[in-house]
């Protein structure tokens, strides 16, 4: 029992993680229905900057006091996130804004597109090989002497301390405020949320934004559990995020925060119980069944084609 405990603790820290990330697409599908293929590799060169800033201020990992360690995270935390949103909204203005009313694959061959542009920039960044992310997090245990027998780390922590309560203030966020309440808008019908005075294509790039915030902040977060970054990982945790989405219903908050949370424990456990080798398989098999029995995904709602 207490090696399920142990890699159900381990499902939640991860699932959190790609349920951060799976907020980037599931926001932009809801708003624009653009599956945004790039997003993974924006998260990717999201933590290329913290990784860069980290090297700016001279922080290694090892033997770093305290103090210095929280002031590059800090600085982590805002650089990369405000980077990934600009970035995004740069992507939408110039790739996405001009073929948003053209037949949805060209958006979705763009999409791709541009996904490889910045893969490859990540290359051209700091090379092929995968890099040593600072270790500024502790990995001591919390419950050590507990009797529990369960590992729970300050890494482990870090990553519930920071991907929760993004993911609620950004629930807070669309349902309370005025720009949230519009981006509901434009998602439900875009031709009336126009026609009563709300600037669609501000929205549209406030939604960019902010799903680049979230990756901004994944990216840190992940540098900082995993230590180990390279220009191939947008597309892999970009394939989970977006598994996820689709999993707890894609263009549903709720959704993809659930989805994240179900693929991290189905990973974890089926690592462990059906091998790491058939862990994937697993997954995309759950997936595949959850979307013949509802379409929709765990969450989504039937709703009427838009014509």
């Amino acid at each position: 029992m207490t090696e399920v405990g142990q890699f159900v603790v381990i499902g939640l820290v991860t699932g959190t993680l790609y349920a951060l990330i799976a907020l980037g697409y599931t926001m932009v599908y809801g708003i624009i229905e653009l599956i945004n293929f790039a997003h993974g590799d924006l998260f990717m060169l999201g933590s290329f900057l913290a990784l860069q800033v980290a090297l700016w201020l001279g922080v290694t990992g090892v033997g770093t006091p305290p103090g210095e360690a929280a002031m590059a995270i800090a600085f982590m935390l805002v650089a990369a996130p405000v980077f990934c949103a600009l970035f995004n909204v740069l992507i939408d203005r110039t790739v996405y804004r001009p073929v948003r009313h053209a037949p949805k694959v060209s958006a979705v061959v763009s999409a791709i597109g541009v996904s490889f542009i910045l893969m490859n920039i990540g290359l051209f960044w700091f090379g092929p090989v995968d890099l040593n992310f600072p270790n500024l997090v502790s990995n001591t245990d919390l419950l050590d002497g507990s009797g529990l027998n369960i590992r729970f780390t300050y890494k482990d922590l870090m990553v519930v301390a920071v991907t929760v309560p993004a993911m609620v203030a950004l629930t807070l966020f669309v349902r309370y405020t005025t720009l949230g309440k519009a981006m509901r808008a434009t998602a439900q019908n875009p031709t009336a949320a126009r026609l009563m005075g709300i600037n669609v294509d501000r929205v549209i790039a406030a939604t960019f934004a902010i799903g680049g915030l979230l990756a901004g902040v994944a990216s840190v977060v992940y540098g900082l559990y995993f230590n180990t970054v390279g220009y191939q990982m947008g597309f892999q945790n970009g394939l989970y995020a977006f598994t996820a989405a689709v999993l707890g219903g894609i263009g549903n908050i709720p959704g993809a925060v659930l989805g994240g949370i179900v693929l991290g424990l189905v990973r974890s456990l089926g690592s462990r119980y059906a091998g790491e080798e058939w862990s994937e398989a697993l997954v995309f098999g759950i997936l595949v069944l959850i979307l013949l029995f509802r379409p929709n995904g765990l969450l989504g709602a039937r709703i009427p084609e838009k014509v």
